[in-house]
């Protein structure tokens, strides 16, 4: 089971032990747009984590330009890094720009670019097509569709998606309010969002630094093994020294 929650789900109401025992996976929301920070989204990583369950962040996208968007993203990330979710979803559900396309678009370069790992997009149904998006740039897709929203799953998307939320009034034990409930469509398994970035991506350099870290494998500088590993300082003598033999030759 999956759910998706925001300071609308007040922890004073919530009992974590029970939902804990119920959910697999939590994706937790950390702002609307830039300026709305919310209220319990440590809170909620905090728990959920302390129960062994895996948690991921998103941020609902109200950029109005691209430079907004940019900016939207900078902030999602320095308000939700040090917490280091599983993935990194971008909740587009509005109409904020003219060129949401391109907006969008620049937002997941943007996150990715300061080493937000997966970058997901939760599109709007009704929006899916006029929006238009590069839905190839994102790592997964996560698509609404209620059906007769009575809580169970009666209905699919009519677009491709990873993650249906198929549900507005979900319940669980452990918490008296309405649940947004999801489910895995794709052939991605659970781990795949799931799993600790760290671990996944650890024999890959990040986004900004793979065309120095290729270059530097391929002059022969780097062996091209554990890229975000520290080095230390006798690692970077070999390095130094293979460089001034580069300039040599």
């Amino acid at each position: 089971m999956i759910i998706d929650i925001s300071h609308h789900q007040n922890p004073q109401n919530m009992n974590y032990d029970r939902l804990s025992e119920q959910v697999d996976f939590v994706i937790i929301r950390t702002q609307y747009g830039s300026s709305l920070i919310d209220r319990y989204y440590k809170i909620h990583h905090e728990e959920f984590r302390k129960r062994g369950v895996p948690t991921a962040s998103y941020a609902w996208v109200r950029g109005r330009s691209i430079a907004d968007m940019e900016k939207e993203a900078t902030d999602f990330y320095n308000r939700t890094v040090d917490l280091a979710p599983t993935f990194w979803f971008l909740d587009v559900e509005e109409k904020s720009m003219n060129d949401m396309r391109s907006g969008v678009s620049a937002y997941v370069n943007k996150l990715k670019e300061l080493g937000a790992h997966k970058v997901g997009i939760y599109i709007a149904h009704h929006l899916y097509k006029e929006f238009n998006l590069k839905l190839e740039e994102a790592d997964a897709i996560w698509i609404p569709h209620y059906g007769i929203n009575n809580g169970l799953p009666n209905s699919r998307p009519n677009y491709p998606c990873d993650i249906h939320q198929y549900t507005s009034v979900g319940k669980l034990a452990g918490y008296n309010g309405n649940l947004d409930l999801n489910r895995i469509l794709s052939d991605k398994p659970l781990s795949y969002f799931t799993k600790d970035t760290k671990e996944t991506d650890k024999n890959q350099p990040s986004t900004w630094a793979s065309e120095a870290w290729i270059w530097a494998k391929n002059k022969g500088l780097m062996d091209g093994t554990r890229p975000k590993d520290p080095a230390t300082r006798e690692e970077i003598a070999v390095i130094l020294k293979r460089f001034s033999e580069k300039l040599k030759s």
